[in-house]
């Protein structure tokens, strides 16, 4: 399945580097140039948004939630999945733009017609994809959606080389969203730094 990444910023970056070499990977950008300039990097091809659109079954949206929603109501995304990496801030970082009723991945699935979306990567830094795969390969990635789509998610992640956690149908989104919010006040607020995430632990006994 070819796979686009939408957005060269820390996030997308991060990522394409992750797949370079395990995936056919295109990468587009509003900054078609830097696009171009990370695809001859990591051996990967650039394209213009709405042609890698048209061209991958994957859709990775590594763009600012309100670019996201408006990426969501405009693109063709008729049977494509979407793979939402957002969390809603508020314009000062100081919190979330709403909480348990709705998700960020909600109001994209919403606005994607005839996409599946499913919800991943919120609650880790970027920094995290410059580790080595040794280390990241326990850091889970969690991911909430529905049908096949959280499937080739859980795909995605593998060849990413991070751990995969479901967490059920795309509402979870709704816990998925304030758990990177969690980390983001750990992380900036309370001086532990990015090279944090969370994990879940099971004792036995």
């Amino acid at each position: 399945m070819k796979t686009a990444i939408i957005g060269t910023g820390n996030m997308g970056a991060g990522l394409a580097r992750r797949l370079a070499g395990k995936r056919e990977l295109i990468l587009a950008s509003r900054n078609e140039a830097a696009a171009k300039s990370l695809s001859e990097e990591i051996g990967a091809t650039s394209a213009s948004i709405s042609s890698a659109v048209a061209e991958a079954d994957v859709l990775v949206v590594a763009l600012p939630y309100a670019a996201a929603l408006e990426f969501a109501e405009t693109a063709a995304l008729q049977g494509k999945i979407v793979i939402d990496i957002t969390n809603p801030l508020k314009p000062d970082f100081s919190g979330l733009l709403f909480g348990h009723d709705t998700s960020a991945a909600e109001e994209i699935q919403h606005r994607a017609k005839g996409a599946k979306v499913v919800k991943a990567f919120n609650t880790i830094f970027a920094e995290l994809f410059a580790a080595s795969p040794k280390h990241s390969s326990t850091i889970p990635v969690f991911l909430a959606g529905d049908d096949n789509a959280v499937e080739t998610a859980a795909a995605l992640v593998k060849d990413a080389d991070f751990a995969v956690e479901k967490t059920g149908s795309l509402d979870a989104a709704r816990l998925l969203e304030p758990l990177g919010m969690l980390n983001i006040r750990l992380g900036y607020g309370l001086g532990r730094g990015t090279g944090i995430a969370p994990k879940w632990v099971a004792i036995d006994g």
